[in-house]
């Protein structure tokens, strides 16, 4: 493979799209207030391995309790739309 091509361009054209979470957690100190987080990477919609490994993560090692998450994703590179076309451009 050509060392040019970045593991996000890769990723694009295996399925990933790209994703991004709201993560809302309670503080460790003050329970009662809510902290927000916003987590990005590429992931495979819908079941989103990316996303659930990074949220076990942190229920597994870090002390704010999750309190609700909001995930938005998008496809970057999605198959191109064709058409057929009556007719021929010249073009000089």
């Amino acid at each position: 493979m050509i060392a040019s091509v970045s593991k996000e361009f890769r990723l694009q054209i295996k399925g990933y799209g790209l994703t991004t979470a709201e993560i809302h957690y309670h503080l460790p100190d003050h329970p009662s207030l809510l902290q927000l987080y916003v987590w990005q990477d590429y992931d495979l919609a819908p079941e989103f391995p990316e996303l659930h490994g990074f949220l076990s993560y942190w229920e597994r090692e870090l002390e704010g309790p999750l309190h609700s998450v909001r995930v938005a994703h998008h496809r970057l590179i999605q198959p191109s739309e064709w058409r057929a076309i009556d007719g021929i451009i010249a073009i000089q």
